[in-house]
């Protein structure tokens, strides 16, 4: 199927009607021309979104990089993270002012339009500079895989996970004789920790975080439990909803226990409940810093297999190349070689709490001294991700629509059956709908691995 060219204006539209270049700071980005500096060295334009934490663990890998190839002038620029980010980086693919390298979360490169503003990866120089397929896990390599082109390169999975005091859990006798959490592999299970748990802990706290009103996260905990009960979303072919509304509600009830068995006090901060003492709290992995800062006495592991299946929510951070005109020469070899050094020297990424892709990295050592990191690096070989559909990924629409909808049920504003029928038929709603950036339904553009 041929590809109608995106236009500038287009894109504008399709963002919401943003008429202003200027606004985005493009004028002082540069193109590709400039891509040599006057010392003969390559300068590579590489944007990212990685704040706090992240953004310091970043900076110390590129900085290790510019010592290692000095030979490449790498000029960095970490934008707002989220809709801003992908906004700008649609905004100046279009308008031929593009990075050389970009991040970009794995779930939102389907609907970025692979091949119009996104240019695939030179297996050739990425094989130069050490990168092999069989060195990352095939499910993850496959998420970067769009009509059998590589268009994402995985630098990390970032995942959901169930942390826990180990002091607490002592006390109700829920740690095994390793140190780690007692194995859960029911509801049933689940609900009697937490009971053991509350009945040792602090008053005044929680038993449990849930983030019960952020939709973000009841989307994400969704995602993992749903695909536990072997929930399928649409078909092969993404012309047909294969949501399953009693699985859908089987979990929704699920969540919804924990409030009204009175495990989640709705509202309350749950990072600060954790460090102030209470047993549990369900969290991305890139607490670990927060957590492991307040030197508390804990562990993590992936979200509990309560319907029997393990998968926890994953996404993933990963190196694309931003549509350039005439995309070549030493600036797009330079990205490459970056993106190449970067995912192959994760370990300092590790320390951040996230799982690197580049697999080597995961047997070392160094990796296997991380704690509780290694507790939980198993999610890789369980991750439960979004569908493959332009309207997916972090921020996307998928869960703008669906989160709150999760939101209200295990709030107790909506019934979860109900609740569960309106995740359907928004689902229909979303699969009959145009990706504004080309035009073409889920079923026309035709995701592949």
């Amino acid at each position: 199927m041929g590809r109608p060219d995106l236009s500038r204006r287009h894109l504008l539209a399709a963002v919401g009607g943003l008429t202003v270049a200027g606004s985005f700071g493009f004028a002082a980005l540069g193109t590709g021309a400039d891509a040599l500096t006057t010392a003969g060295r390559t300068r590579v334009r590489y944007w990212n979104l990685f704040s706090g934490g992240d953004g310091y663990n970043m900076i110390a890998m590129l900085d290790a990089f510019r010592r290692a190839e000095p030979d490449v002038a790498v000029s960095d620029a970490t934008l707002q993270w989220g809709s801003p980010y992908y906004t700008k980086l649609a905004m100046a693919a279009a308008g031929n002012r593009a990075p050389d390298l970009g991040v970009m979360h794995l779930g939102r490169v389907t609907g970025f339009s692979p091949g119009r503003l996104l240019d695939p990866w030179d297996m050739d120089l990425l094989a130069k500079y050490g990168v092999r397929e069989e060195d990352w896990n095939p499910a993850l390599w496959q998420r970067g895989v769009i009509d059998g082109t590589l268009y994402a390169l995985p630098l990390d999975i970032h995942v959901q996970l169930c942390f826990y005091r180990r002091d607490v859990l002592k006390k109700a006798d829920l740690l095994g004789d390793d140190g780690l959490m007692v194995p859960v592999t029911s509801t049933t299970e689940w609900f009697d920790v937490l009971k053991k748990a509350r009945k040792v802990q602090k008053k005044g706290l929680q038993t449990i975080g849930l983030w019960t009103n952020d939709q973000n996260f009841q989307w994400w905990f969704f995602v993992a439990f749903y695909t536990q009960l072997g929930g399928r979303w649409f078909n092969d072919a993404n012309t047909e909803v294969l949501f399953d509304v009693d699985k859908a509600t089987e979990v929704l009830e699920f969540f919804r226990k924990h409030v009204t068995d009175g495990y989640v006090i709705p509202g309350a901060p749950t990072g600060e409940q954790f460090v102030n003492g209470a047993p549990f709290t369900w969290e991305g992995n890139w607490s670990v810093p927060v957590f492991s800062g307040a030197k508390l006495d804990y562990g993590a592991t992936p979200l509990p297999p309560v319907f029997g299946k393990q998968a926890t929510h994953a996404e993933s951070h990963s190196f694309v190349l931003p549509h350039q005109a005439g995309r070549g020469g030493a600036a797009n070899e330079g990205a490459h070689r970056l993106a190449a050094y970067v995912v192959k020297h994760a370990l300092q990424w590790a320390a951040g709490g996230h799982i690197p892709a580049y697999t080597p990295t995961l047997s070392t050592p160094a990796y296997k001294k991380l704690t509780p990191q290694h507790e939980y690096v198993s999610a890789m070989d369980h991750q439960a991700t979004e569908p493959k559909v332009w309207f997916a990924g972090s921020t996307g629409i998928l869960a703008q629509d669906l989160g709150p909808i999760v939101v209200s049920s295990t709030m107790g504003s909506a019934k979860p059956a109900a609740a569960a029928q309106r995740m359907k038929k928004q689902l229909t709603k979303l699969l009959a709908t145009k990706n504004p950036m080309d035009g073409r339904t889920a079923a026309q553009g035709g995701a592949s691995a």
